[in-house]
């Protein structure tokens, strides 16, 4: 069977723009990660007829349909009837779903009303995806050589059925043997076009490893993937090409996979036994935010101000009247100002400031996107002035992680 995908998610409120289709982007790179092409994303909303003609098509196309969305237990769920009619088969219960769904009832001492049984329902001769998150199984069969499999539409169901159950069937069906290993390179302060033209010839050579630059939110990322038959050859092959790329870009590179540049800047603090805290104006607290979602940030996050307005700045913040009269709060001056009075205040090792012009108009005849970044750290206050494009949340969160950025490199040097 050849590995081409389709993915259809079902759903009017995706149609109507209440929820993200968020899974099609992970079913994609779980897919991706296995070796399956994914050719088409389809949404279709809660219609028996208009999902019949959608499925009809994609059997014309794809080898491997995957749909999510539509096995809940009202009436407009109605992913498993319309495709067990259209594939001549019924419905039966599964007995293992049934024990389950009465057992959370019984749990959580909620009485179960009849439509929940419906959950329990699967396709006739189907394998059956074990939900251990919520009610509805998903399940996967063959019908007329095409791959068919039903997930459940909340994600937080849908994920982990999908890697724990949905894969392994998919790979013993395409008789995927060989293994996928990759590693994901996280890059900042350089630009998709730009990192894709310095690493240029190395992307047109790649067979195995596989290069792929994908760019989200100011950052940029590379994704290498190898196939292997041992798992020391794959990631001889990825430290190879990733030791090419780091020749070319190094600067530009702060962490693997799932890091991000909170969790990195968090984990350079706790190595170099530091803490910080942060004086916020145009990023109003984003900042401090994001770094104390993490786990473990209490170690190395003294506190914060948000001065949004130039009276808290002065009389909270001690940023001197001189200061905001000759140059304004939108200036070098008043950043400097604002990180070293910070740190003073709440006696951490590092404070940074934010101030700017997130828009949408201008603000002491600075234009939009202008945003002023101070440090200081030891001896030192360094003050950034940056121009960042967008909308009014994209330049804060520019700010931010030019911020989280900065002094990561203030660290390290």
């Amino acid at each position: 069977m050849e590995r081409n995908a389709e993915l259809i998610a079902v759903g009017s409120e995706l149609l109507l723009g209440q929820i993200t289709n968020t899974n099609a982007q992970f079913l994609s790179q779980k897919l991706a990660e296995i070796g399956v092409n994914v050719y088409y994303h389809t949404v279709v909303g809660d219609n028996p007829k208009r999902l019949k003609s959608a499925l009809e098509v994609a059997m014309k196309r794809s080898n491997i349909i995957i749909l999510t969305g539509g096995l809940g237990p009202t009436k407009d769920d109605l992913t498993k009837e319309t495709i067990a009619s259209i594939c001549n088969r019924t419905l039966v219960l599964d007995k293992v779903a049934m024990e389950s769904i009465e057992q959370y009832f019984r749990k959580t001492k909620r009485k179960m009303t009849e439509n929940n049984r419906k959950q329990a329902l699967v396709i006739s001769d189907s394998h059956v995806l074990k939900n251990e998150v919520g009610m509805a199984p998903g399940m996967a069969f063959i019908h007329n050589e095409k791959l068919l499999m039903l997930l459940p539409g909340p994600p937080k169901e849908m994920n982990p059925m999908f890697v724990d159950y949905g894969i392994p069937y998919l790979k013993n069906m395409l008789g995927i043997n060989e293994k996928i290993v990759s590693r994901v390179l996280r890059f900042f302060g350089i630009g998709e076009a730009q990192l894709e033209a310095e690493i240029e010839d190395i992307i047109e050579k790649q067979s195995n490893p596989t290069i792929a630059p994908l760019a989200k939110d100011g950052e940029v990322t590379i994704r290498i993937t190898a196939k292997y038959q041992d798992n020391k050859e794959a990631e001889l092959l990825i430290d190879q090409v990733e030791q090419k790329i780091l020749k070319r870009v190094g600067k530009y590179f702060y962490g693997y996979n799932e890091s991000t540049l909170p969790i990195q800047l968090l984990h350079v603090l706790q190595k170099n036994h530091l803490t910080i805290s942060s004086a916020e104006s145009l990023t109003g607290g984003l900042f401090l935010e994001e770094l104390t979602a993490i786990s473990g940030a209490s170690s190395s996050v003294k506190g914060g101000i948000v001065c949004y307005t130039n009276e808290v700045k002065q009389n909270v913040l001690n940023v001197t009247e001189k200061t905001l009269k000759q140059h304004g709060a939108v200036s070098a001056q008043c950043a400097k100002e604002m990180a070293e009075n910070i740190r003073t205040i709440t006696k951490s090792d590092i404070g940074i400031s934010f101030t700017g012009v997130a828009g949408p108009s201008p603000l002491e005849n600075k234009p939009v996107g202008t945003v002023f970044i101070g440090i200081s750290y030891k001896k030192e206050t360094i003050v950034k002035e940056c121009h960042f494009a967008g909308t009014r949340e994209a330049i804060r969160n520019r700010a931010v992680k030019f911020g989280y950025h900065q002094v990561i490199k203030m660290i390290d040097s």
